[in-house]
């Protein structure tokens, strides 16, 4: 099947050669071409130039005027946990009547509260809950996405979350990959035993998802009140032997060396950084771990958006992702994430864009075939209604900009 889109008003994020990532200055440079075609065939873009250099040979069997929208590649999501049970939303008036985040974990919520309802709703339910929210996140313009684990902390509470993301991807066109995150808190009945529930994930956990092979990552919350900095490097080292990449939670609420620690172990990325000391950002510069900012949890949770313009000064790439979750980010809108990052985190529109399609794609492992229109990377596209300018998505942050959305090749409806 071949598709032929004309008379794009401009085509973004362009790249004739396929790119991992940008970095520091490159982030504000957004390559495009205007009067653009593009022409995908099968679930591949195959080819794009100007308007002027249509070739008359294509004979698609379909053709899309454009008529003058803006084109560009699907939002890459690199940090969700769409898969739960249930809601939070009395932890968020207990929040608006003065109560912190770790004030309500200690009562019970937060984290525990969400594995309280998972291992007491069924697998079915589960996955007809949380099929509804990957559904809206693609009409919003994401076209590959991780979830991850993390509100089972059982061993079949962990395996059933991984299951439903597994059908998950089986059954929608969207690109997602998988995360084992059983180490987001510790259970009530292990508060006591620390060792004990990490030798539950080491011992029982990681076997038997290696052995399914359910996950592609393994994801620790290093955080004070979670995991200490040396349990999260014995859960990652474990989590090598099984062959997962480590991609860590740090830096949310206090700086306690996370960073560090998932750069000694080549994590794929470190996300949140809220909370970024000079070390922290120096520690960063010339290694392979994406930096990954939340800024929509920052906005839910009114705590300090991560330091943009400081590491994109110091040579660094990033990028952004919703964090969609039930409890500090209820929203899998990452053109709220994409305007937020410029109102909140000063980032110019194309440092933004970059951030959430080429970098997002880094941070998931797939930008050799996502995050940018090159030849032969998968044709996920959005497509904007008519537009002035690219400007207009952050800027019009409560607009639903958005004509139509193609992943893997076809409109998704």
């Amino acid at each position: 099947m071949k598709t032929l889109l004309i008379n794009i008003q401009k085509l973004l994020q362009v790249r004739d050669t396929s790119i991992l990532k940008v970095s520091g200055a490159e982030m504000a440079i957004l390559p495009s071409i205007k009067n653009a075609y593009l022409v995908i065939e099968n679930d591949l873009i195959a080819d794009f130039g100007s308007m002027d250099d249509l070739p008359e040979d294509i004979n698609p069997e379909k053709c899309i005027d454009v008529d003058g929208k803006i084109v560009l590649p699907s939002w890459c999501d690199s940090h969700t946990h769409i898969v739960y049970a249930g809601n939070r939303e009395r932890e968020f008036v207990d929040r608006i009547n003065g109560l912190s985040y770790e004030e309500i974990a200690k009562r019970g919520g937060g984290i525990l509260n969400s594995a309280k309802i998972l291992n007491e709703t069924s697998e079915e339910e589960i996955y007809n809950q949380s099929k509804v929210r990957l559904e809206e996140v693609m009409r919003l313009g994401t076209g590959a996405v991780e979830i991850k684990s993390g509100y089972g902390l059982t061993v079949e509470g962990e395996l059933k979350m991984l299951r439903v993301i597994n059908q998950l991807s089986q059954n929608y066109p969207i690109t997602i990959k998988a995360t084992f995150l059983g180490a987001h808190a510790f259970p009530l009945e292990y508060t006591e035993n620390r060792k004990g529930y990490i030798n539950l994930i080491v011992n029982k956990m990681l076997p038997e998802i290696a052995a399914t092979n359910l996950a592609d990552f393994i994801d620790v919350f290093c955080e004070k009140g979670y995991f200490t900095v040396e349990e999260t490097e014995q859960i990652m080292e474990a989590g090598i032997r099984f062959g997962l990449k480590p991609k860590i939670h740090v830096n949310q609420f206090n700086s306690i060396g996370g960073i560090q620690a998932g750069i000694k172990y080549k994590a794929l990325s470190v996300d949140h950084l809220e909370i970024m000391n000079p070390e922290d950002i120096e520690a960063l510069i010339n290694c392979e771990t994406m930096p990954v900012a939340l800024p929509s949890c920052s906005f839910f949770l009114r705590i300090p958006y991560t330091p943009a313009r400081e590491m994109m000064a110091k040579g660094l790439p990033l990028a952004i992702a919703t964090d969609f979750n039930p409890g500090t980010t209820p929203s899998g809108n990452m053109n709220f994430v994409v305007s937020t990052a410029c109102i909140q985190m000063k980032m110019t529109p194309e440092e933004a864009i970059n951030a959430a399609t080429i970098n997002g794609a880094y941070a998931m492992g797939i930008s050799e075939t996502h995050g940018s229109i090159t030849i032969g990377k998968k044709a996920n596209l959005i497509i904007t209604k008519p537009i002035s300018s690219y400007y207009q998505l952050p800027y019009a942050y409560g607009s639903n900009l958005i004509d139509s959305v193609i992943i893997e090749g076809k409109i998704f409806a």
